[in-house]
């Protein structure tokens, strides 16, 4: 392979949160592109997380990576307990010596989110775990990771969320506590970015459209080759995309010398295909937060956001 091909090729990444949907196609797609990916989660062959998916398990994510022509390393992790990262980070350390990228895609919580409630009708314990789930682990991973990145300029930070900053800013999420909580890392970006300037690194903020993870096509009673079939019942489905999607952005991101002038800002996989020129694992080039603003004034056709 040339490094047309492998622009990643000697780079070091951590993808927190790796297990499933975005975390891991964005490690496998790094992987692609050459790179050394680490990368973390709580189900394992030997032990399942709250989200009781035993189907995907971080060391099944670590040979997707090495499949895809990169190197995965696998280490189970809880993201609430700093001991745990903190070891983590000084494995890397130890074995590599530098961090190139850090992802913070810890999330996990969909089995928390209700909607049709007011906060004080919703279950407290569970929105509170939600704010450690999808906020505290970035929070605690950026603390202890972002000092090995900063050690040579050009790091690169990405954090994943829901929603763009121009959506989210003037759309209530329908829960607040998932509101909050998938607000918080476009903000994390924002920060981190004016903190990681002096030292020559980036930070930003993306997010999937309507995104065909594991848990969604599970939910919709469909799988990746047959998913068409689900628009039949609900045909806005027609707009969404596969986690491969927003891989190739954070890959295409990392891979890019001039990445820094997206330095604080947020980005949709669909801005950056349309920026780097890939497609979706079927060719298309999917725009679902586009077709959701034209849904508030219209009735778009879902074909013309692919």
């Amino acid at each position: 392979m040339t490094t047309a091909t492998t622009p990643l090729r000697g780079r070091i990444c951590l993808v927190a949160g790796a297990t499933r949907g975005a975390g891991r196609a964005i490690a496998v797609q790094l992987g692609a592109a050459g790179a050394t990916v680490y990368v973390t989660g709580r189900t394992t062959r030997e032990r399942l997380s709250e989200v009781g998916r035993a189907t995907e398990i971080i060391e099944e994510t670590a040979e997707l990576v090495t499949a895809a022509g990169g190197e995965g390393i696998a280490v189970p992790t809880d993201h609430l307990e700093p001991d745990q990262v903190r070891a983590l980070v000084e494995r890397i350390d130890r074995e590599q010596g530098r961090l190139d990228v850090l992802v913070n895609d810890v999330w996990g919580g969909e089995h928390l989110v209700t909607f049709g409630k007011k906060t004080w009708e919703n279950d407290l314990d569970g929105g509170l775990r939600m704010l450690e789930l999808g906020v505290k682990t970035h929070a605690i991973t950026s603390h202890l990771a972002v000092p090995l990145l900063i050690r040579n300029p050009g790091g690169l930070v990405v954090e994943v969320t829901d929603g763009t900053a121009a959506y989210n800013s003037t759309h209530f999420r329908e829960n607040l506590y998932y509101d909050l909580t998938k607000n918080a890392p476009i903000r994390m970006a924002f920060g981190l970015a004016k903190e990681l300037e002096e030292f020559g690194g980036t930070a930003v903020v993306v997010t999937p459209g309507w995104l065909r993870s594991e848990q969604m096509l599970a939910a919709f009673g469909v799988t990746e080759e047959n998913w068409r079939d689900a628009t039949e019942r609900i045909p806005d489905f027609g707009v969404s995309e596969s986690p491969v999607y927003v891989g190739r952005a954070v890959a295409a991101l990392a891979a890019d010398p001039d990445r820094h002038r997206w330095t604080g800002r947020s980005l949709s996989s669909a801005q950056l295909a349309g920026e780097y020129g890939f497609t979706d694992a079927d060719g298309s080039r999917p725009d679902a937060w586009g077709f959701i603003v034209a849904s508030e004034t219209g009735k778009p056709d879902v074909a013309d956001y692919r």
